[in-house]
């Protein structure tokens, strides 16, 4: 039997020998590889920190001690270390454990993670809460140097190191460092400063000023006079400036180091910053080679690192791919994304135009405001963020684009639901912000055709704030393109019929085509409206259908009240008192992770879901 078959937590762990916890690694390793290469997933990251989060578990635990992570697409070996190995067949799939913390999954996740640089927010929180409450249990927050480009995250160390609340950040480093150790003094600092000998004595040094008449004024004038000389002499982290006590860099592979150094921090009750240094991928060549593509990866075959899932031209090719030609006619545009050139499409664009592409790391709101710093100026900036991450820049959008009415072109991407990756990640709640932006442009293409040439006019011929939202994957059922490169004419009809009309939009086409079939089949004729533009709601061009039929219903993939629906209704109620407007779309509660058409099924958006509904309605109104 293997070692991390009997581990369920920390009690586990704190009795393994050091031979066993290395031995434990590789296992994880394997366990790893073989069970993602199955379900898909985050694996690079999670290869990276399996060492950092073996000794981490072993020196905390969990269940009573509070670990945020910060993004927590690594806590996969957290989750194998707190009783859910089992569980593993079914990651990320519908019912099955999620592949981010998650508090209702076990008492050992802290908090949910799934958007990046809050982990230091989250944690000062819970260690005031602990003061406040006179509770006691240790608090470490897990931060990535990606997360580490955002700036909330400094936000939180600010104030955390002014709190002088105990806690522990460990920054996980594996690309690049935030602050370099300059010259044979520093690195000789760092190391001794992380070993137990120094540490200790710190610690006893402080422990004895306390006891002693006028100790504590004492321990302050010398640690302020240690601290003065030594940023003299020698190069300083931004976070010794803030107040933290640095230890590092550190061998984030070096378990047995790790471990005696989390110990030491957890006594020295302050702040303390750790910076531990892993490489992404470790244990995995094919994951040490191309850590990006195997950061987020679908099912692959373990042997030779091919890719089993679908490879064809998907929506975010089609985006990148056009703007990249559309630049080669026009030097004022220019792309900016937030760390996921390659997420959006963008990486050929990058080859190409290097000094028009930024990538601006975590930091959504800076992208934002920066694209109306360009535009401003006359440039054409084009803004490509996933959905679910545009959500943290929704007051740049408002006060840096809408108000003055800039040209600046937000490419929408994961928009609708996005399978496997749940709630944190689901871009559904664009269409109701945006469109509250005052003179705001909403375009949804349902094919990549469609796209390029909405991102053609939105680029050339717009003038404005305008939004193009398209979604994970490629082409569905429908491949055409009915955009004519205006806003006169933004509602295509796909099917004629007189007992009802359904409005629907981008690719959720193919559902509701589907399901104008099946109600056929029953004798039920259906006309079925796409519209192409979400803002300005194009309310005129739908009402030559209802001719006869005032019966509506709107299906859409967003969560209830961040849709069309309420608009449309009041405006189509407005013109047809006694029209009905119904609507289907993703319930008020955010939605678990799983696969498309599971998901579809469980909010009721599939084919099936959709025409059974619709004869319900019909039967009552019988």
């Amino acid at each position: 039997m293997s070692i991390l078959e009997n581990i369920n937590g920390h009690d586990d762990l704190i009795r393994l020998s050091e031979e066993q916890r290395r031995v434990l690694c590789e296992e994880i390793r394997r366990f790893l590889i073989e069970n993602v290469s199955k379900t898909g997933g985050h694996l690079a990251s999670n290869l990276g920190v399996v060492e950092l989060t073996v000794a981490l578990e072993t020196v905390f635990d969990t269940r009573t001690d509070r670990l945020v992570f910060d993004v927590g697409h690594q806590s996969y070996i957290h989750k194998l270390l707190t009783g859910r190995r089992a569980d593993f067949a079914h990651l990320r799939q519908l019912g099955g454990i999620a592949g981010f913390p998650k508090p209702c999954e076990s008492d050992a996740d802290a908090f949910v993670a799934g958007h990046a640089s809050s982990a230091v927010s989250i944690a000062l929180g819970m260690a005031r809460a602990r003061t406040l409450t006179g509770a006691h249990y240790s608090v470490a927050a897990l931060l990535g140097d990606g997360a580490a480009t955002g700036g909330m995250a400094y936000e939180g160390l600010n104030d955390a190191a002014d709190s002088r609340e105990p806690m522990i950040v460990i920054l996980n480093d594996n690309e690049m460092s935030i602050d370099r150790n300059v010259g044979g003094m520093a690195r000789h600092l760092s190391r001794l400063r992380t070993k137990e000998r120094y540490l200790g004595m710190k610690d006893r040094y402080r422990s004895v000023m306390a006891k002693i008449p006028g100790g504590k004024w004492i321990y302050r004038v010398t640690r302020s006079l240690k601290n003065r000389v030594k940023r003299i002499l020698l190069p300083t982290t931004i976070f010794e400036n803030m107040g933290f006590t640095y230890l590092g860099p550190v061998d984030g592979h070096d378990l047995e180091s790790l471990i005696s150094l989390f110990r030491a921090a957890k006594d020295m009750n302050e702040p303390v910053l750790i910076h531990v240094l892993t490489r992404k991928g470790k244990g995995y060549r094919f994951a040490e080679e191309n850590p990006s593509r195997f950061h987020g990866v679908g099912r692959f075959d373990p042997a030779t690192g091919e890719t089993l899932s679908y490879g064809g031209r998907v929506f975010s090719d089609a985006f990148g791919e056009t703007l990249t030609a559309l630049a080669a006619q026009d030097r004022r545009i220019c792309a900016i994304t937030a760390a996921m050139p390659g997420g959006t499409g963008l990486l050929g664009f990058k080859e190409t135009y290097p000094d028009r592409l930024f990538d601006v790391g975590i930091a959504e709101e800076h992208a934002v405001s920066m694209a109306g710093g360009l535009a401003k100026q006359g440039m054409v900036p084009v803004v490509a963020l996933y959905s679910t991450f545009l959500q943290r820049s929704y007051d740049q959008i408002l006060q840096d684009i809408a108000m003055l009415r800039l040209h600046v072109v937000l490419a929408v991407d994961r928009a609708g639901l996005v399978g496997e990756d749940g709630e944190t990640h689901h871009g559904v709640f664009d269409v109701g912000f945006l469109r509250q932006a005052p003179g705001m442009t909403i375009l949804s293409p349902a094919s990549c055709a469609e796209l390029e040439k909405m991102l053609q006019w939105a680029v050339e011929t717009f003038d404005g704030p305008i939004a193009i939202r398209y979604p994970r994957g490629g082409d569905r059922k429908y491949k055409n393109c009915l955009w004519k490169d205006d806003l006169t004419d933004t509602v295509a009809c796909h099917r004629r019929g007189g007992d009802l009309t359904i409005v629907t939009y981008g690719v959720l086409l193919d559902q509701v085509m589907d399901a104008a079939e099946l109600l056929s089949q029953q004798g039920i004729e259906v006309t079925v409206l796409r519209l192409m533009a979400l803002a300005p709601l194009p309310v005129e061009g739908i009402l030559p259908y209802l001719k006869g039929n005032s019966h509506v219903l709107v299906v859409e993939e967003t969560c209830t009240g961040s849709g069309i629906h309420e608009a449309l209704a009041w405006e189509l109620r407005r013109r047809i008192p006694d029209c009905r407007v119904d609507c289907r779309d993703l319930g008020p509660n955010f939605v678990t992770h799983g696969s498309l058409p599971a998901l579809y099924r469980r909010q009721g958006l599939d084919a099936e879901s959709i025409a059974r509904y619709v004869q319900e309605v019909r039967n009552v109104e019988k």
